[in-house]
């Protein structure tokens, strides 16, 4: 008996293929389970940021435009890897290709792959020593753009104790990647570029102009970096307005002086046919003691589009840090301050700027919207008695008449009572920055980026120590630390011993 349990086998065939079936179905659960787990992550990720001075985290006017663009752009990081940037180039790009597959990404470190650099110099025509760390945008022939690394991140000069002589260090403050990155997908998608034109001549702000409380640099600078040609304007004389389909937005900036009436022609002729305008007043157009406007001419042709550019300047005590400046933060719902709510805008002495009654006009007239408003405890200079809230901003939108090509959509205008809180000194402070991209990308029909990008913030934490300091930080790094693992052991040794 006993020899013959022991002859017996310990697995019968049946047994031997139901645990080799088993242990293969639970093989292919487990492949399927991780499959469809990579699926799911690659086509719905999410990822987690647990610190707030990330510089790859994309900004969702970003997220919308990539969501919204339909063509394949190939991007190849041409860049030395032991690069300070290169990590946060790179993972800032593999954010755009993740969110939109339809960008593609190479990296080539030219330093360690002399055939993968040899190919892009070939296939781009980098012939210059200097051709080195690039992010090249490529969307076909003809849609090119190259950015260089060095012009990713803004530095400023800092002193660098030395005895010696004077020594100073780059030190970064802010990262302009997204910002950059975003504005030349924009360029490579759209092959057409777009033009705004300031009117120039009539005291408006200059566009060359460098000063803080008169010239619009940062301004033009701003439309730049979204890839916008620039161009200044006169029309004195025979100058002649370009249509809309060259001319995609008119801005008049604060003019001071009348404008000639041959202008004004021109300039509604522009708006009948669908163009798109940004005023801008100002105070120092006005004559407080007789009421006088000397751009009054402007303001009759904003009445005829629904316009009330009020004779006045508005003073809101309460909501003013001099006393002659006002902080808006009463906003509508429109695309152009609707992403300012809970923020603020900056403006100096600005006039009133409100709607009037069209509806004698029928379902013709122009829809006009009130954008922002001073606080209740406002007042006009000269009646500081009388207190109400003041619309100092409006937006106007009429669709374009019968026999003119539509495909631009309606004409559109935006009314700003303030044409200095969009200058040098003041482009700057609060919300005046964003404010200034979403009333262009308002005006230029561009929703999907109505949500400003601006540079990073670059935050650098520093330890300062005397010498004394340091040298016992040296010892508790050097000996303290190591000694007492030693002596540990010794301890757990001589234990063990006994």
């Amino acid at each position: 008996m006993v020899s013959h349990l022991a002859s017996r086998p310990s697995f019968t065939p049946r047994r031997k293929w139901s645990i080799g079936l088993n242990v293969l179905l639970s093989t292919v659960l487990v492949v399927a389970v991780v499959v469809m787990a990579n699926y799911l992550s690659h086509q719905s990720f999410l990822r987690l940021y647990l610190s707030k001075q990330t510089r790859v985290r994309l900004h969702s006017r970003t997220v919308y435009f990539l969501k919204s663009l339909t063509n394949h752009v190939k991007v190849t990081l041409y860049y030395d890897q032991s690069d300070p940037l290169y990590s946060t180039i790179l993972e800032l790009l593999r954010q755009y290709s993740l969110i939109d597959p339809k960008i593609t990404l190479n990296v080539v470190d030219y330093t360690r792959d002399p055939a993968g650099a040899q190919r892009v110099k070939a296939q781009y025509k980098l012939d210059s020593p200097k051709d080195k760390n690039l992010i090249i945008f490529d969307a076909g022939p003809g849609q090119r753009k190259v950015v260089p690394g060095d012009a990713l991140e803004q530095y400023t000069l800092e002193a660098v104790p030395n005895q010696k002589r004077p020594e100073f260090r780059r030190k970064p403050v802010a990262f302009r990647g997204e910002m950059m990155f975003t504005g030349v997908l924009l360029a490579v998608t759209n092959p057409k570029p777009l033009n705004v034109y300031f009117l120039q001549g009539d005291g408006e702000h200059l566009l060359q102009d460098q000063s803080d409380d008169n010239g619009y640099v940062r301004f033009a600078a701003l439309l730049t970096d979204d890839y916008i040609r620039v161009h200044a304007l006169s029309l004195v004389g025979t100058n002649s307005l370009p249509p809309p389909a060259e001319c995609n937005l008119l801005v008049i900036a604060g003019p001071r002086t009348p404008i000639p009436k041959p202008a004004l022609d021109k300039i509604e002729d522009y708006l009948e046919k669908g163009g798109r305008l940004f005023v801008l007043f100002n105070a120092r157009s006005l004559n407080l003691e007789t009421g006088a406007d000397r751009e009054a001419g402007l303001a009759e042709l904003l009445a005829r589009w629904g316009v009330a550019v009020g004779n006045n300047v508005v003073r809101d005590v309460p909501h003013s840090e001099h006393g002659w400046d006002v902080v808006v933060s009463a906003f509508s719902l429109h695309p152009v301050v609707d992403p300012l709510l809970g923020s603020g805008l900056y403006l100096v002495e600005p006039r009133s700027i409100g709607k009037l009654d069209m509806s004698a006009h029928g379902s013709d007239a122009p829809q006009v919207e009130i954008l922002a408003q001073t606080g209740p405890q406002s007042c006009l200079v000269g009646d500081e008695t009388h207190h109400q809230p003041y619309p100092v901003m409006v937006a106007v939108e009429k669709q374009i008449a019968d026999g003119v090509i539509a495909s631009r959509g309606p004409t559109r205008i935006l009314v700003v009572g303030d044409s200095s809180c969009l200058d040098n000194g003041q482009i700057d402070v609060l919300g005046n920055r964003d404010f200034a991209g979403y009333a262009v990308n308002w005006l230029l029909d561009r929703p999907q980026l109505l949500r400003g990008v601006g540079p990073r913030p670059v935050t650098e934490y520093k330890l300062i120590m005397t010498q004394s300091q340091m040298d016992h930080a040296q010892w508790l790094l050097l000996g303290g630390m190591p000694g007492a693992i030693l002596v540990l052991g010794g301890l757990v040794w001589l234990r063990r011993r006994h």
